[in-house]
């Protein structure tokens, strides 16, 4: 009979060396991978009793250690890591390639008319929305009155500012005006991401010691993480971009704009994760860079802690 597998294998990090980008990169592959979208219900409670068991010093029969961090990483790919809740279909990371694809190519193909435009706009910016909200940072609840206050705000102030870069176009020269729907989409995530997570920014994310343990609740650690889900987010449009770009100084028939559109999205496979993965997903800053109460907090009850960790989001 085979040996029973060891409860020392430790499943709070990823299977891969995180500090590198490599190793993020393959763990984010793992967890953004988009088939992760059509498991069933019965096979994600079937990975999250897996996980919670081992957790607990419990090992499933027969259960070997490729199996456990397959669990893993649907686990991952459907339960939030700080509450611990299943996350919106829509809204998990192994959903936004058939999401932005979909999105993308309506887009594309209503464009003509001003209500077209805005309702296109209008249903990106509220996908958007879902994403950053499914994917926040920290476990405190949000009512419906600051969920309501959050979306309203983002997608109208997100839209309204992509509406308005992309009229631009017709006041500037064509090279300058191909790369106008990049800064539009850079720009809407530079509203979306924070309004939907505004919360963050005006109470703090958890921080942690290395260990884990519970040190507070940061202002300053919600700004780097949404600082880097912002870049994330915005390098992680590059590829639709870059295909409205090379489409526009090409005649194209329409065979050639379909395989084109088909290569661009393709390109999101991989752009969704290798754009994840630029950032640790549990990152890290020195105590230092805190606010002033909480260092004086933490040097008082934790004196040998130098940096303290959280998690980012996606």
């Amino acid at each position: 009979m085979a040996a029973e597998l060891s409860t020392s294998i430790n499943i709070k990090e990823p299977r891969w060396d995180q500090s590198t980008f490599v190793g993020r990169a393959k763990h984010f592959f793992t967890v953004t991978d988009p088939r992760n979208v059509l498991l069933t219900n019965e096979q994600l409670a079937h990975a999250h009793k897996i996980i919670t068991d081992y957790r607990q010093g419990v090992v499933s029969p027969g259960l070997t250690e490729d199996e456990l961090w397959r669990a893993k990483y649907v686990f991952d790919s459907a339960f939030h890591p700080d509450t611990g809740e299943k996350m919106i279909l829509i809204g998990r990371m192994s959903a936004q390639v058939p999401m932005n694809m979909t999105i993308t190519g309506c887009m594309m193909t209503f464009y003509k008319t001003t209500p077209a435009v805005v309702l296109w706009q209008w249903i990106n910016q509220s996908f958007n929305a879902i994403v950053n909200y499914t994917n926040r940072s920290g476990d405190a609840p949000i009512t419906v009155n600051q969920l309501g206050t959050a979306y309203v705000s983002a997608t109208t102030g997100a839209v309204a500012t992509a509406l308005g870069l992309n009229a631009l176009t017709k006041h500037v020269s064509p090279l300058i005006g191909r790369f106008v729907p990049f800064a539009a989409v850079a720009a809407a995530n530079c509203i979306n991401i924070p309004l939907m997570r505004q919360r963050e920014l005006q109470h703090g994310i958890p921080i942690t010691d290395e260990n884990d343990n519970r040190l507070g609740q940061s202002t300053k650690a919600a700004q780097q993480a949404i600082s880097q889900v912002v870049v994330s987010r915005i390098l992680m449009a590059s590829p639709g971009m870059g295909r409205n770009i090379f489409v526009s100084i090409q005649s194209t028939t329409g065979l050639h704009a379909c395989l084109t559109d088909l290569c661009f999205s393709f390109s999101l496979v991989f752009a969704t994760p290798l754009c994840c993965a630029l950032f640790p997903q549990k990152s890290s800053m020195s105590v230092s860079r805190l606010e002033a109460e909480l260092q004086e907090k933490i040097r008082a009850n934790h004196p040998g802690v130098e940096r303290v960790y959280f998690n980012k989001g996606l």
